[in-house]
Formats: C-alpha cells, structure tokens, sequence
C-alpha cells in the first residue's frame, strides 16, 4: 500500500536527519542528491525540519554562489543531551555528550572493594549530576550503561550475577530513579561488538564474534548484522566454556574451571610469572601492560603459550557459529595486537575447517564506553526525530 503523506513526510524526514548524522552539514543541493528527492519535496523538508528545531543553518558552502542553496543545514547538536557509563567492578567511568555524540565532558570514580553500597551509589549518581551540569546539560534524555552480567531480555534490567558487586544493579535502579530521563542498560561486551563494528576493528563485516579479554572473559555475536542476546540474555558467557587444561569443571554460579580460568587476568599473570614477565600476586588491572611489555620485548613463548589458551575460546565458538571473523578485544585483546591475534589465526586454522579470520580489536577498553555513547545516542535519536524506523542511506 502506498504511505500516507504524513508517513512520507516522515520517512523523507528521517532519511534527511541519517544523512545529516553520517555527513554532517548539508546544503538543500546535496540533499537532494543524496536522497534522490525532488527539489520542492528537500525545501519542504528543510523548512519542516528548521521550524520544528531540528535543523538550523550553520554556515555556507562557498563563496561562489549565494541563495539558498548555499546554505549549510546542520543538527542542532543541543537539542538533547545524552550521558553514557561504563560500570566495572572497579569504578566508574562516565561522558556526557549532545545528540550527535560529540563528547562534552568526561569523569570517573574509583570504588573501593568492600566500600559501603549505598555511599557507592550516591557518589556514582552525584558524580554523573555534576558532571552533566558544568557540561551545559541542565537535562539528560537519554543515559546508556555498559555494565557487565547478565542483561534480562524482556525487562532490560542487570540481572543478579556471581562474582559482582551489589552497587552495580543498585546503580542502574538510583539513575532511573533520580534522572528524568531513559535509563538503557547493556552487557559490556557486546557494546564493545557494537563499538567495533561501528567505529573500529569490524566496520566492513557484519557477522562476527567478539572475544573480550580482560579482567574477566565474554563473547557477543553479531549476526547479520544484529547484535544476538540469546534467549536468557547469556549468549557470550564463554567464561563458563568448558575447556581442557584447568582443574575442574566450571558451575552455575562460578566460572572457575572453564574458559575464565585460562585467559582470564589473574591466569593470565600466572602464566606470566612463569615466563618471568610478572610478579606473582600481580595486581590483574596490570596483566594489559604485562601482554604489552611482552609484545614489545618480543616474548615469544609467553605470547604462544598465551595463544594456545585463547584458541581454545575462539575454535570452540567458531565450530558453532562459523562467523568468519573473530576479533580480539578488551585491554588486553588490544595489547596483544597482530602478535597475539596472528598466533591465535595460525592455531586456529590448524584446528578448523572453517576459514576465520582473527583481527585485534581497535579500541580496547575505551569500546564499552564508546558503545554505550552509540547506544544512546541511536535511542535519542530515535525519539527527537521522530517515530518510524530510521531509513539507511
């Protein structure tokens, strides 16, 4: 059935707003390239979009003709503004952005094991207040968290999880609470998937599998281009993959014996420390700089022994899901670079049939955060410009 013309306003609206947000400032000319409208139907749509606050003129596009179209349309960045966290076992870390993403502040705040979880929480959701203040934003619309655990499917809350400390799911019920604004909360590491796709290791695939190594071990799946959650919201707990060479089986309430006890942080350091690269007892947030230190003083059979362990996660998902591609990510995904990830290919296209390919990841830590920014920004987005999905240029 042919639309509406409401619903044609819309869609021509939202194609116009993609390009805007992908290209930055546009004239009424290019526009009408871009989005192979007619010319009234652009200047309807630009008039539609300034008088509504969405678009304003934000300069000219040379001195060789005026008019207008020479002029430059672009977003009015400040329409809302967005704030994303990265919750980890160690603190928080915090941007608050406008509705293009552009960063306008940045904090974070260390947490100390075994401090109080109420003092914890007070301190994170003042800290974010304060924040968004002296960053101009009065108001929050949308807020993003990347947390890790268990992200319930249907309610979208941070389920109970072993291991994690109780201020993290208290935190996501204060900033509902105390914001007026859409509180959205992800697993940690397919943020990162989401982070990688868009701006980093993965942007010219859209099946793949992400392999976080860091202080603790997951997986996401990205499918077709969709982020894939599972029916509990569990897909990616590789931690608990059974593998050969720990001493035990993994439970449903602890990890120890599977995947998480050879490539996790602190199995990491033990390794480590035999190849005489670290301290026994070395504090885990290090182990990135120990994999570092190793890349650089070229520490072959600590990177290969390492390699032999991550194999062993990424052959047993790509046996399942035959993805194509396995990027290595997290801090120490990152440090290890094209020296782990070229050993970890050459382990594994001895162990299977399926042709993989093993990239490093290109934002390290920073992706959760970065995927949490992208998160809300894309449901802010989806908001202020209006209902429908938004079309793809």
């Amino acid at each position: 059935m042919p639309a509406s013309p409401r619903t044609a306003r819309a869609i021509n609206d939202r194609l116009a707003l993609r390009f805007l947000q992908d290209r930055g400032p546009l004239t009424a000319g290019q526009l009408k390239d871009l989005t192979g409208l007619s010319r009234p139907t652009v200047a309807d749509l630009v008039e539609r979009l300034t008088a509504s606050g969405l678009v304003a003129v934000v300069g000219e596009s040379g001195a060789q003709r005026r008019g207008p179209n020479a002029r430059l349309y672009g977003i009015v960045a400040d329409r809302a503004h967005l704030a994303a966290l990265d919750v980890r076992t160690e603190g928080v870390r915090l941007v608050v952005a406008d509705l293009l993403g552009a960063v306008l502040a940045r904090a974070e705040l260390p947490v100390e094991e075994g401090e109080e979880t109420g003092a914890a929480v007070e301190r994170a959701v003042a800290l974010l207040e304060r924040t968004a203040k002296e960053a101009g934003a009065e108001r929050l619309h949308t807020v993003g968290v990347g947390a890790p655990g268990l992200i319930d499917p249907v309610s979208g809350e941070l389920r109970d999880s072993s291991g994690l400390p109780q201020w993290h799911r208290q935190l996501v019920a204060a900033l509902q609470e105390r914001l007026p604004a859409r509180v959205l909360v992800e697993n940690e590491t397919n943020l990162a998937a989401v982070a990688e796709q868009r701006d980093g290791a993965t942007r010219d695939r859209d099946t793949f599998v992400l392999l976080w190594l860091g202080l603790g071990i997951g997986a996401a799946v990205v499918l077709d281009g969709k982020l894939r959650r599972g029916a509990s919201g569990g897909t990616g707990e590789v931690g608990f993959l059974p593998v050969p060479g720990t001493a035990g089986l993994p439970s449903a309430t602890d990890c120890g014996g599977g995947f998480h006890s050879l490539a996790g942080s602190a199995a990491l350091l033990e390794l480590a420390a035999e190849h005489g690269l670290a301290d026994p007892g070395q504090p885990v947030e290090r182990a990135a700089a120990v994999v570092r230190s190793a890349v650089e003083g070229a520490a072959d059979g600590f990177l290969d022994a390492l390699a032999d362990r991550v194999v062993l996660g990424a052959a047993a998902v790509v046996a399942v899901l035959d993805p194509g591609c396995v990027v290595l990510a997290g801090e120490i995904g990152r440090a290890g670079g094209d020296a782990l990830a070229r050993r970890v290919a050459d382990r594994l296209a001895a162990m299977s049939p399926l042709v993989t390919q093993v990239r490093a990841g290109a934002l390290g830590g920073g992706a959760v955060l970065r995927g949490a920014l992208l998160m809300a920004r894309e449901a802010a987005q989806e908001d202020v410009f209006g209902p429908g999905p938004a079309p793809q240029p």
